[in-house]
């Protein structure tokens, strides 16, 4: 295993000028909120609506595949936080592939060389899990020791891509801090929770609360034995701030390094269902890949402590959820677009 050693000093925020592009979702809104604490001068770009964006900051609303809008964004940031990505199920990757390796692809190759181009400080990557080949333990040297998975072709190619860069931009211009992480399955409040591209967590959680209000059974996908690491968003945000503060220029894992069922998390999300619900197994809905495992020694051997149980996350996605369903439809969504 590849040792890192952390800086001395970790790198400060006060006052500095930081984009976080996709501010406003997911892993985005903790960080954004993480940087704020820390006395930073923060721009949110996003094409959600502005409402989702923290207050404290500044928004705008910009379609980085136009070049001038990313030039825009970036001057005069000295650190730029990429966290954008197109998050649908693998039942959308399968049907939409274009809508995942276009935009992804086109996003990621212009907002790091407008970042370039501005004089950008340093820079955060943000890759996939997707980007792995098959395993079951995910190691950071591994990433290149083979394709994608095939159920993740698309955005595991696309993901790759703006790694690839990351490395022509350190080997010709010598710029060095420019730090990729790899979230594992990452959920939390401002998910996706689309009926029809929902990921795992946001999925079973609408379903399964809809289950409970209606008095239906939750219909759940395959048999539940697939293993995956979970991991909060704001855990996911936290590992992003301490490996650009402690240890930049290197790629890391970030996820909890444990192995979950799809099973053990349907049981945690009915278990704290307002009413209870029955569940039924649709074993004919495809597995997926058998286990996915984070290995996180590398992330962790920089400062990096979990905060959040399983759960504990899955509580407070309930929670946000059911006092914020009506407002998901505030979120951008690729796949209404043609």
């Amino acid at each position: 295993m590849t040792e890192i050693s952390a800086r001395c000093v970790p790198r400060s925020f006060k006052n500095k000028k930081v984009l976080v592009v996709g501010g406003t979702g997911l892993i985005g809104s903790p960080l954004v909120d993480l940087l704020i604490e820390e006395n930073a001068k923060v721009k949110i770009v996003s094409l959600d609506h502005p409402s989702r964006a923290n207050p404290k900051a500044e928004f705008r609303q910009l379609d980085l595949r136009e070049p001038r809008n990313c030039l825009e964004a970036c001057a005069d940031m000295e650190f730029v936080f990429s966290l954008f990505g197109v998050k649908g199920s693998p039942k959308m990757t399968a049907k939409r592939p274009a809508t995942f390796f276009v935009p992804t692809i086109t996003v990621n190759t212009l907002l790091m060389e407008a970042a370039r181009i501005s004089g950008v400080e340093g820079y955060l990557y943000t890759s996939s899990i997707g980007a792995y080949p098959p395993a079951e333990v995910f190691k950071e040297e591994s990433v290149w020791s083979g394709p994608p998975s095939p159920n993740d072709r698309f955005a595991g190619w696309a993901k790759r891509m703006g790694e690839l860069q990351a490395e022509a931009y350190k080997i010709e211009y010598g710029w060095d801090d420019i730090t990729t992480v790899y979230p594992a399955n990452v959920y939390g409040p401002f998910d996706n929770f689309d009926s029809e591209n929902a990921m795992v967590v946001p999925s079973l959680i609408k379903r399964a609360i809809a289950a409970s209000e209606s008095g239906q059974p939750l219909v759940a996908w395959s048999n539940g034995s697939p293993i995956r690491d979970f991991i909060h968003a704001k855990d996911v945000a936290l590992g992003m701030m301490v490996a650009v503060k402690n240890a930049p220029g290197h790629n890391y894992n970030i996820g909890s390094g444990v192995g979950t069922s799809i099973k053990q998390l349907t049981d945690i999300i009915v278990n704290n269902l307002p009413q209870p619900v029955q569940v039924q197994w649709d074993t004919d809905a495809p597995l997926g890949d058998n286990i996915r495992l984070m290995n996180t020694y590398r992330i962790r051997s920089i400062g990096f402590v979990q905060q959040i149980s399983l759960e504990e996350g899955i509580k407070d996605t309930i929670n946000w959820y059911l006092k914020n369903k009506n407002e998901t439809s505030k979120r951008y969504d690729p796949f209404d677009t043609v």
